[in-house]
């Protein structure tokens, strides 16, 4: 039996794997997909301190590497739900059970679906979630870009470097990004703001995007422009569906000020909880957190073990 279950391989959970190596926990990390989470996709980090400037991809290396010095079993596989036997915590796995007494949820969030015609259909043949993963295909095209917060500003300023023009829609009228990302937005000239625009449809022809159709929210017109990509950052869904603990109406996990859920034992960390910032940054702060009050349930449960 492990001592401890991180689930999630971004920011949150390779912090978490580092204190827990820290503190000599029998400790393994479960991953889905890669090591780094949906932060390695990102283009560039200008925010994280001590690196004024690196790729999400590099940046994770660096977590991972340092994880792994401490000598951090990690483990990819699929986890589908997590039952309790008493006060042991057994994660179903696709590749079977693993016993933990204590479990760090840690597994971050996917891109929000818009859910309009052709979205679905023309997911990887147009349609993206992924600036760096696939921008390149987009070299010297038109693309669309839907959303008004800091990645979709920052992956538009991205795409300028490679599109012809990019466009970029969002449904209000100013856009929320931090300042800095906005004045870079603004001075790349290439680079078309559709301010009050909703995207209302995407069009194919050939198998492959074509066109979209967009709606000016103030004059309810509806104008075709000829794009061959759409790129989609308008929020997350948290990955939360494999845990019974409570959460909010968006399906992130409650926890407490130790980062504590409904049940004992299981705690959460970064992008999966509720929290009011998105960030490497609180992502780190929550993995040592979570891995801290881990820490202390641990040794909490051995105590109770031997008087039992």
């Amino acid at each position: 039996m492990y001592d401890l279950v991180i689930i999630g391989g971004g920011p949150a959970g390779l912090t978490a794997g580092i204190y827990a190596q820290r503190a000599r926990l029998k400790t393994v990390l479960l991953e889905k997909q890669m090591v780094g989470g949906q932060i390695a996709v990102s283009d560039i980090i200008e925010n994280y301190p001590g690196f004024p400037s690196i790729s999400g991809a590099g940046l994770m290396e660096k977590f991972e590497e340092h994880a792994r010095g401490l000598g951090l079993e990690i483990k990819l596989v699929d986890v589908q739900n997590i039952a309790l036997e008493g006060a042991v915590k057994v994660i179903k796995t696709s590749e079977g059970e693993i016993r933990a007494k204590a479990v760090i949820v840690a597994t971050g969030a996917s891109p929000k679906r818009l859910g309009v015609p052709g979205e679905k259909e023309l997911t990887g043949k147009g349609v993206s979630y992924c600036a760096t993963c696939d921008g390149p295909f987009f070299r010297n095209l038109k693309v669309l870009v839907v959303g008004g917060g800091d990645t979709a500003v920052k992956e538009a300023v991205y795409l300028s470097r490679l599109a012809s023009k990019v466009y970029i829609s969002h449904r209000r009228d100013k856009f929320r990004a931090e300042k800095m990302h906005q004045e870079k937005m603004e001075a790349t000239p290439n680079i078309e703001m559709l301010k009050s625009h909703v995207l209302h449809e995407i069009k194919a022809e050939g198998g492959l995007v074509r066109y979209v159709v967009l709606e000016d929210l103030k004059s309810r017109e509806k104008k075709s422009i000829d794009v061959e990509g759409v790129f989609i950052f308008v929020g997350i869904n948290p990955t939360t569906d494999f845990v019974d603990v409570d959460k909010d109406s968006g399906g992130f996990i409650k926890t407490d000020q130790r980062l504590t859920t409904s049940t004992p034992g299981i705690f959460a960390a970064g992008d999966c909880r509720t929290t009011p910032l998105l960030q490497v940054a609180t992502a780190v702060g929550d993995g040592a957190i979570a891995a801290s009050f881990a820490i202390d349930y641990v040794e909490e449960f051995d105590t109770k073990a031997k008087n039992v």
